[in-house]
């Protein structure tokens, strides 16, 4: 076992051998394979490079070199092409700081069973007057940014659980097919972490239709990890046990306090009064979304607009809508 393994359980150890193909004896080398093809890359400005840092990035692509640099070359374009985004990424930015007192993300205390992080969004706890849906992204991206210095999470990865009860139609219709797709981008494109499932519960019929939107941007395999529970939580329990979750997901613990997470990632800053001016703050934002919206190419808009016009949720045939059933929009690798 190297330095750079030396976080890992020995449970975990055996994981990454046996799941992740890590070798001890090649570690150093397979490190400097990725590094070595930075050169390839000129546009781009890697700024770490650094031994622990190519590895997180090795871990989440299963040790394939050319996967694990582009994931690599990935994460820093995505940062050079948001670049409001990640001005000011911290906690104690207005609008993260917002996001993250509404749970957005929460963090579950205990680890499922796979050793994975549990992150929870109820979604309806989401304040459109105070923040957008950019600071949102914004407060997930700094939240993994802190959990995945834990190698045993750059192993294990994460679970999401998306709690859609009371989420408004209103709300919905802020969530364009631009904003989507960024998250997507940044999420599932140009991030070191593994995520082992993300499951919606107590979805309605126009979050279906969002999905349907959004589906043409996924991965294979993330799509094979993406499960709609609608509001039968029983299926949530046979994939993540109850013993473990808040009483708001049908589960054991008690309701989830939302400002758990917070208080983590802001420490004393917690109870401060955030000096909120919505006028000078979402400015950036807004033409952020601008810029988004301006560059979806027709194709890619023709492509969604085939689905589902964006803007316009169409409700689906109740039969088709499986609200009340989970649609294992696939089972897990």
């Amino acid at each position: 076992m190297t330095h750079l393994q030396a976080g890992l359980s020995p449970e975990t150890l055996e994981k990454a051998k046996v799941e992740l193909k890590e070798n001890p004896e090649t570690l150093h080398q397979d490190i400097q394979e990725v590094r070595d093809m930075i050169i390839t890359r000129p546009d781009i400005g890697f700024l770490r490079t650094d031994d622990a840092f190519i590895l997180r990035f090795l871990r989440a692509r299963k040790f394939n070199h050319f996967e694990a640099f582009r994931l690599l070359a990935q994460y820093f374009e995505y940062r050079q092409q948001n670049l409001d985004m990640f001005k000011n990424l911290k906690a104690t930015d207005p609008g993260i700081k917002q996001a993250l007192k509404d749970g957005f993300p929460g963090v579950l205390s205990n680890l499922d069973r796979y050793g994975r992080k549990i992150l929870v969004l109820f979604a309806a706890n989401w304040d459109q007057s105070r923040y957008t849906f950019v600071d949102i992204l914004r407060a997930i991206l700094l939240s993994l940014e802190s959990m995945i210095e834990d190698p045993e999470l750059q192993v294990n990865g994460f679970i999401l659980i998306i709690d859609w009860s009371n989420f408004t139609f209103k709300q919905a219709s802020k969530l364009t097919p631009s904003m989507l797709r960024l998250a997507i981008e940044g999420l599932q494109d140009s991030f070191p972490a593994r995520f082992g499932g993300i499951h919606f519960v107590n979805q309605p019929w126009y979050i279906h239709a969002l999905y349907t939107v959004i589906r043409p941007f996924l991965k294979d395999k993330t799509r094979k990890r993406i499960f709609m529970h609608g509001n039968n939580l029983n299926s949530l329990h046979l994939l993540i046990h109850p013993e473990i979750l808040p009483s708001e997901l049908g589960g054991m613990m008690p309701p989830y306090d939302m400002g758990t997470w917070a208080r983590a990632l802001l420490d004393h800053a917690y109870d401060e009064e955030t000096d909120y001016c919505p006028e000078s703050y979402t400015l950036s934002v807004q033409d952020l979304e601008r810029d988004l919206e301006k560059n979806l190419s027709p194709k890619t808009m023709k492509r969604s607009q085939s689905v589902v016009e964006p803007g316009v949720l169409k409700r689906p045939d109740k039969a088709k809508s499986g609200e009340d059933n989970m649609q294992p929009l696939l089972s897990l690798d």
